[in-house]
């Protein structure tokens, strides 16, 4: 038996077959067809926002965002991410300015954000981590004082809501992930939700070619559309996901049963106030404390056909792509948690016995 660090949700094949049979009649397979209007409309209602604009995935709904909203210059954000925010930062022309993680929840620490403003900032680019939401109110008090735009990658936070909020409702925009390994999926996709109806336009273009009409092209642009079949998908899984999400939460509270209160481990814990969406389990490992290093623990597992993962590592402001192009600020609470984390395996499908099991090797 294999335990992965994660499985993909997905509906019942019945299910996905009903709803993509009229496409055979329509032969209308892209170009925001029907489903995929209607899965826009569904999600915008589910996630609680007032626009949102499907993508062929989530790095490039974030880089379509950048170009719709016009930045430039430089962009305050986290190495203690997946590499497509910095990269799609990158890919847009931007230079990223690293700012240090909160070490009790690894979202950027808005205390450190204002002595990383210039002249050339333009934009404030946080990173919900693991379903943990960001100090967003702070964050927005300083964005209005020096007149920066905020987007946030939400690609963690599907579904989660910070009181009646969504958390995608935060900010001058949210770039979400479809990935087949997040809690929803599309197989793959994302999306861009946001505040401004001037965007709407802007973003179409941004996904279709830069074609505002089959004869005007005003924006340079690409291709990121989310095709029919996805669509599709993600209206059946959408049907499907609070079950997914709660079935996720059964692992995680058997997950702190076991490893919370033991010295030199800490666990994940939700955020007061927040209701989460169980997206990881991360776990910080201090290895003078419990006597074992993240790495020891993680081939541990491996050799007990259990793969978890560094999960992020290394930081991206240490990736070598950019090793000499940027000044890279210190950041040694990102650095430490990139060096000491470990996200166990968690899905749906995770039973007690298989979280009790990977516990049992952990703790040994």
């Amino acid at each position: 038996m294999q335990i992965n660090v994660t499985r993909s949700s997905v509906a019942p094949i019945e299910e996905y077959i009903k709803e993509i049979e009229p496409l055979w009649e329509s032969r209308w397979l892209t170009n925001m067809g029907v489903k995929h209007n209607e899965l826009e409309e569904k999600l915008r209602e589910y996630l609680s926002v007032k626009n949102i604009s499907l993508f062929t995935n989530g790095h490039l709904a974030l880089e379509s965002v950048i170009a719709a909203l016009g930045l430039s210059g430089e962009a305050i954000t986290t190495p203690f991410t997946f590499a497509s925010t910095t990269q799609a930062i990158v890919r847009c022309g931007l230079t990223p300015v690293f700012c240090d993680i909160k070490p009790g929840d690894f979202t950027i620490d808005p205390d450190k954000i204002e002595a990383l403003i210039t002249e050339k900032t333009s934009a404030i680019i946080p990173v919900h981590v693991y379903g943990n939401i960001c100090d967003v109110e702070k964050i927005e008090k300083i964005a209005k004082k020096h007149n920066l735009k905020v987007i946030y990658d939400a690609a963690h936070a599907f579904g989660v809501r910070v009181g009646e909020k969504g958390a995608a409702d935060f900010g001058d925009a949210s770039m979400l992930s479809f990935h087949a390994t997040k809690v929803f999926n599309t197989i793959e996709g994302g999306a861009v939700a946001y505040h401004d109806d001037s965007l709407t336009d802007k973003l179409r273009m941004q996904k279709n070619f830069g074609m505002e009409t089959q004869d005007s092209y005003p924006e340079v642009a690409g291709n990121a559309k989310l095709d029919e079949f996805r669509a599709a998908m993600g209206l059946c899984n959408l049907r499907h996901v609070d079950a997914e999400i709660e079935k996720r939460g059964r692992a995680v509270k058997r997950y702190i049963e076991r490893l919370d209160g033991i010295d030199g481990v800490k666990v994940w814990k939700p955020q007061i106030g927040v209701k989460p969406n169980y997206a990881y389990f991360p776990v910080l490992f201090d290895k003078d404390k419990f006597g074992k290093s993240r790495d020891k623990i993680a081939a541990e597992l491996a050799e007990n056909n259990i793969f978890a993962r560094k999960y992020f590592y290394p930081i991206t402001s240490e990736l070598e792509c950019y090793a000499g192009r940027f000044e890279v600020q210190p950041t040694p609470n990102a650095k430490h948690a990139a060096e000491n984390i470990l996200t166990l395996p968690l899905y749906a499908d995770l039973t007690p016995d298989e979280v009790d099991m990977i516990c049992d090797i952990i703790l040994l």
